[in-house]
C-alpha cells in the first residue's frame, strides 16, 4: 500500500474515477467540503467520475439527493446504487408472476425511503415471516441489533426463503461520530451462514461494476476506485480489475489492523489516503 497526501499525487495517472457515497463523499447529512472541493477539481482537469454506492436507496432518490449534499450531480456520467439493482431485478423477476409474492420487508420504519422503495414492485406486504415467500432487506428495523433477527432468520431458513439484499455493507459510521453501526449485510451475512439464500448485486460482486459501465469503453488501466470498506470497496474494486484507493478516515482507521485484514483477506488496495481530498 503507497500513502497518498492528496488526490493530486495520482490525478496523472488515471482517467475514470469510481467513487463511493458515504464515508467519503458525505456523512448521509452534508458533504464533506473536501470532497466537494475534491469532485470540482477532478471535473475540472476533464475526470470521468462515477458513484458506484451500496446505499439500499433507489438511483434516483440518489441523484437528487447530492445537491442537497452540496455537489452538482451532472458531474458524474453515472449514479448506481445496490439497491436500484436489487430493485430493477426484483421488478423483473416478480411481474411475471400471477400470483403477487408475499414479502416481509426489513427496513427502518421511522423513515420514508424504505416505503418508497416498494413502489412498482408486484408484491404484498406481510408483517411476519412466517408468511413471507420472500425477504426484502433494506434498512436495519430500529432499535434492533444483530442477534435480535435470529428467530427472524431461523424461521426463514426453515421456509427456505430468499433473501434479497439492498445493502450489502457489513458496517458504516454514524452522523459526525465515530461509533460503528451494522447495515444489512451483516444480516445477510449471518442468514448464509446459516444456510439461507441471499442475493447481492452491490459491492463487492462484479455485476454492479458491469451495469455502470455496460455502454462506456473504458481503459481499466487507467481507472481506480475510491473507497472506504475494504470488505466492499476495495474487494469490489480487485473482482473488478482496477486499483484502488482506501480512504482510513471512515470505517478503517488503523494501518496495522488494515494491513492484516489485507494479508488475511487477501485484498489489496493500491494506496491509502486519509480522507478524500486535493
Amino acid at each position: 500500500m503507497i500513502k497518498l497526501e492528496s488526490i493530486q499525487d495520482i490525478i496523472n495517472k488515471y482517467d475514470n474515477y469510481i467513487i463511493d457515497q458515504w464515508g467519503v463523499m458525505h456523512n448521509g447529512i452534508v458533504g464533506f467540503d473536501y470532497a466537494i472541493n475534491c469532485i470540482n477539481y477532478l471535473y475540472k482537469n476533464g475526470k470521468n467520475l462515477f458513484i458506484i454506492s451500496n446505499s439500499s436507496k433507489r438511483q434516483k432518490f440518489t441523484q437528487d439527493k447530492l445537491s442537497e449534499l452540496g455537489f452538482e450531480k451532472n458531474m458524474f456520467k453515472k449514479i448506481i446504487t445496490s439497491g436500484e439493482m436489487i430493485w430493477q431485478n426484483m421488478k423483473k423477476e416478480f411481474s411475471k408472476y400471477k400470483e403477487t409474492k408475499k414479502c416481509f420487508h426489513i427496513h427502518d420504519k421511522t423513515k420514508k425511503d424504505g416505503l418508497a422503495f416498494r413502489k412498482g414492485l408486484n408484491l404484498s406486504f406481510v408483517n411476519n415471516v412466517a408468511d413471507a415467500d420472500i425477504i426484502l432487506a433494506c434498512t436495519p428495523f430500529s432499535n434492533m441489533l444483530p442477534v435480535d433477527y435470529i428467530p427472524i432468520l431461523n424461521n426463514a431458513v426453515n421456509k427456505k426463503i430468499k433473501m434479497y439484499c439492498a445493502n450489502p455493507d457489513y458496517e458504516t459510521t454514524e452522523n459526525n461520530t465515530d461509533k460503528k453501526k451494522f447495515c444489512m449485510g451483516a444480516i445477510a451475512e449471518i442468514y448464509t451462514k446459516m444456510g439461507g439464500e441471499v442475493l447481492i448485486l452491490g459491492k463487492p460482486e462484479e455485476e454492479i461494476y458491469i451495469k455502470t459501465f455496460k455502454y462506456t469503453k473504458i481503459d481499466k488501466s487507467k481507472t481506480i476506485a475510491i473507497g472506504d470498506s475494504l470488505f466492499h470497496d476495495i474487494k469490489g474494486a480487485n473482482n473488478f480489475c482496477v486499483d484502488s484507493i482506501l480512504v482510513i478516515s471512515g470505517i478503517h482507521k488503523d494501518l496495522k489492523t488494515i494491513d492484516k485484514l489485507s494479508k488475511s483477506h487477501q485484498i489489496a488496495p493500491t494506496y491509502v489516503i486519509n480522507n478524500f481530498s486535493v
